[in-house]
């Protein structure tokens, strides 16, 4: 295991900007029903699109980089939802029947 899998994402998104890298950072801030991650859980992402912790799985987080990447860019922070009952959910990989609300902004 890396030394860098053991860390809080947070800490990963201070050394990141101590680096010099632009940051993102995706928090899940509401859940509804079964949701893979709890509240609270952040992934950081830097301008190249490395990324490090969790907010969900699968094509989700994938969806989440991409938002994260347009968020470096532009410096507009974004609010993303995905759950069943929207179209995108099947897209993504959320099919478990839950929702999940995540914050993401450019952080440093």
């Amino acid at each position: 295991m890396d030394v860098n899998e053991t860390l809080d994402p947070l800490a990963i998104a201070e050394r990141w900007m101590d680096d010099g890298r632009m940051v993102a950072l995706a928090t899940v801030i509401e859940t509804w029903g079964s949701a893979p991650r709890p509240v609270g859980s952040h992934l950081v992402i830097d301008g190249e699109g490395h990324f490090h912790g969790s907010v969900s799985g699968g094509c989700v987080e994938g969806a989440v980089i991409g938002e994260a990447m347009e968020v470096i860019g532009d410096g507009e922070p974004r609010m993303l939802e995905f759950g069943v009952a929207d179209e995108t959910a099947w897209r993504v990989g959320l099919s478990c029947g839950g929702r999940i609300r995540v914050y993401v902004e450019r952080v440093g």
